[in-house]
Order: structure tokens, then sequence, then C-alpha cells
């Protein structure tokens, strides 16, 4: 794995002095809603997937940094299927104060040229819930993603159930082939 640098942030490695960060950032209850992340988490899970996404080659993953080295969340593409050339994308802010500054856009923007171009994947998913209007907007929008369809009740939150939608990028609309 590789530094990215932005305009305004950059990317780089996780590493096992943003485990405290990470840890907290996984407490953080607005981004485990908008992520679906119902668990917790123990340091020594934390320290554990530092690991992991060193040595796991199914996939990349980086925490997100302000230029003025502050970790503000993390961007992992994973489920690479070198056979297909393709993957799964998910982003993660660790506090509400990072968004919508466009940091996560920009991470995207990052970790989508290093999948298509790097890792020469040919078509990158993600998932997002429909409650979370904003980051569907940006994907579609910002990013070109595309809506493929409706994992119907996939989420079961505070007692209501919520439509999990699928998009995708290819590589040819990425690049604006």
């Amino acid at each position: 794995m590789t530094r990215l640098d932005g305009n305004r942030i950059y990317l780089r490695p996780h590493e096992m002095r943003d485990k405290a960060v990470i840890f907290a950032g996984s407490a953080e209850p607005e981004g485990g809603r908008l992520t679906g992340t119902q668990g917790t988490f123990t340091m020594a899970q934390i320290e554990a997937y530092i690991d992991r996404n060193s040595t796991d080659d199914s996939r990349a993953g980086w925490v997100i940094c302000t230029l003025d080295d502050t970790v503000v969340g993390e961007v992992v593409i994973n489920q690479i299927d070198t056979d297909n050339r393709s993957a799964n994308i998910r982003i993660g802010m660790f506090d509400p104060q990072y968004f919508g500054k466009g940091y996560g856009t920009e991470a995207m923007r990052l970790a989508l040229d290093y999948g298509f171009g790097v890792l020469r994947l040919h078509r990158i998913s993600l998932g997002v819930y429909d409650f979370n209007p904003r980051a569907i907007h940006v994907y579609e929008n910002k990013l070109g993603f595309r809506r493929e369809g409706v994992l119907r009740d996939a989420l079961l939150w505070d007692g209501d159930y919520h439509d999990e939608i699928i998009m995708s990028l290819l590589e040819h609309e990425w690049r604006g082939d």
C-alpha cells in the first residue's frame, strides 16, 4: 500500500498508531448508523483489523488524513476478486464534525483512481442505506456510480427496516470513455 495525495486530504495505510482514533470512530453513533454498524469492537479487534489491512491481498485500505495529519476516517477497497477484476468499496468518517466537508468525496476519488489504475479493476460496487441521501447524491452525482438494485429491508435499525441500495461503477465510466 502506498500514500495517495489529494488536494485537501491524503490517504495512507493504517498504522498501529491509528488504533485509538479508529476505536473511537467505531463507537461514534452517527457514523455507525450511516454504515449500518451495529456491533461494538474491542481494542484487540481494532489492532487485529489494522494488522489484517497490511497483510490481506483481498483488500486495500487507508486512513483519511487532513493536510495537518488529523485522521478523520477510512476508505477500504475490499472483496477484491482478481479473476473478475471486481471489488467493493466502503468509506466511514470517524466524527460528524468532518461530515459534509468534501473529505469523503476526495478520498473516494483517490481510492477509485487506485482501484481502476493500480489494481486494474473493471468494476467497483458499494451499498448505501436509503436513509443516507447525502451519500447517495455523492455516489451518483459526483462519482458516477449507477444504481443496480435494492436489497429490500436489508438493515434493521432501531426497530425499523431499511433498504440497501446497490451501486457500481465500471472502469470506462470512471475514465469517461
